[in-house]
């Protein structure tokens, strides 16, 4: 009953998803191409037992990407089918596979589209990562007799209370799912909470920790900041919501009373708010370049605006401290192990939900520091910026902390073996 409830209410939205859809086209033209695919409706090619891996955005397709790679070299004689629903992590997926996995987006969560997608792919297995949990896929990929597992499994405390709440309505498709392999200890806690059968839930750590620095994103770092003086300091609010900008330049703005010659790189998370971004930086007074007319920071540039796709790891590497955005507003932050993989210290608002266990571990080392507000920002800013030495203990704890917790992908792909080798 639940399904059908929710189908119909869905399709009642899809005339609102769908001019949500050409109004995201007429602020970033990205979103206006392949709206086909958005519908289950492409061509795809004669696929050898395929394993369709549900990537939502940018975070999901790099916490996907060691896993594919792995499941590449163990399984060579099936294709995989990679999922996404943003442009930009489409852009990333084409960057980093290229012809290596086929890329379409994702169908809407209705039965005749996602009926369409399965036709033309005919997935064997479904590995979504984190917690995409969509319930008409869900059911009628397992309908075909399809294990659904959820890898890099997260869910915070906000997201299990809504869920537990839906509890009888949803407990049919948390059932239907194969296995979930939980980020840490707290998340299989939450899921077990839900009603699934404890056999299914297992902790296998972030896949996050994983990730490789391709040595290009430094060396394009270093060019980055070829120019500046090389005591010059340079901070990053990296991955910035609305609302949260201005704050951050208001920060800088009182910064830069203290470090004259400090220099913010603006880098917001959706390519539609660069030009904002810009304007918003020019209107407060600052000097202000933008990445896609500079090969460098000039020399006399006091905000540089990262309006491009696909080069944060190397806007981290031109930085000497790393903000993480969407945590000053309520978005629940983003991914800390990028910029602490490189050596930076980093400093997150007080909405970080979205990776509160990883915030947490890294914050117990002493290499990540959480604020309640802007002027918290300031405070530690202020220190990290006349303690350099201690900035660079933070940076060289964090990237410690991060090297030790490799290792989730073996046991991610272990947990996997199984159930792949029996479809």
């Amino acid at each position: 009953m639940f399904r059908l409830v929710y189908t119909i209410l869905f399709a009642l939205c899809m005339p609102f998803v769908y001019l949500k859809l050409l109004w995201r086209g007429y602020r970033a033209p990205e979103y206006r191409s392949r709206k086909r695919e958005r519908l289950g409706l492409f061509k795809a090619p004669s696929l050898r037992k395929s394993i369709w891996i549900h990537a939502v955005s940018v975070g999901e397709v790099l916490a996907a990407e060691p896993i594919v790679r792995e499941i590449k070299k163990r399984y060579p004689e099936r294709d995989i089918v990679l999922t996404s629903m943003t442009p930009t992590s489409s852009e990333q997926i084409k960057k980093r596979f290229g012809s290596e996995v086929f890329h379409v987006y994702a169908p809407y969560d209705l039965p005749f589209m996602v009926r369409s997608f399965l036709k033309r792919v005919k997935p064997e297995f479904l590995i979504i990562m984190e917690t995409e949990l969509w319930p008409n896929m869900i059911h009628q990929v397992s309908k075909n007799n399809c294990p659904v597992v959820i890898a890099n499994a997260r869910l915070s405390e906000r997201s299990a209370k809504g869920y537990r709440r839906l509890k009888p309505a949803v407990g049919w498709m948390l059932n239907e799912l194969s296995l979930v392999l939980c980020q840490n200890r707290n998340d299989a806690l939450r899921f077990d909470s839900l009603g699934i059968s404890e056999e299914k839930i297992h902790v296998t750590g972030s896949v996050k920790f994983d990730m490789d620095i391709d040595e290009s994103n430094l060396e394009l770092g270093r060019v980055l900041r070829k120019d500046l003086l090389p005591d010059q300091l340079v901070w990053i609010a990296a991955s910035t919501h609305e609302g949260e900008d201005e704050l951050v330049l208001q920060v800088h703005k009182k910064l830069r009373a203290t470090y004259p010659s400090a220099v913010l790189i603006l880098v917001p998370r959706h390519p539609e708010r660069f030009e904002t971004a810009y304007n918003q930086s020019v209107q407060a007074g600052f000097r202000v370049y933008r990445r896609t007319q500079e090969k460098r920071i000039p020399t006399d540039a006091e905000v540089f605006v990262g309006d491009v796709m696909g080069e944060l790891l190397a806007l981290y590497g031109a930085s000497n401290v790393a903000f993480l955005g969407g945590s000053l507003v309520e978005v629940g932050g983003h991914n800390p192990i990028e910029p602490g993989a490189l050596g930076l210290p980093v400093i997150a608002g007080p909405h970080i939900f979205n990776f509160e266990a990883i915030c947490q571990q890294l914050v117990e080392t002493g290499g990540m520091e959480v604020v309640d507000d802007e002027y918290g920002l300031l405070e530690v800013l202020n220190f990290l910026f006349s303690n350099r030495l201690e900035a660079q203990s933070r940076g060289q704890k964090m990237q410690k902390e991060i090297e030790q917790s490799k290792g989730a992908v073996n046991r991610v792909v272990e947990h996997l073996a199984p159930l792949l080798e029996e479809n």
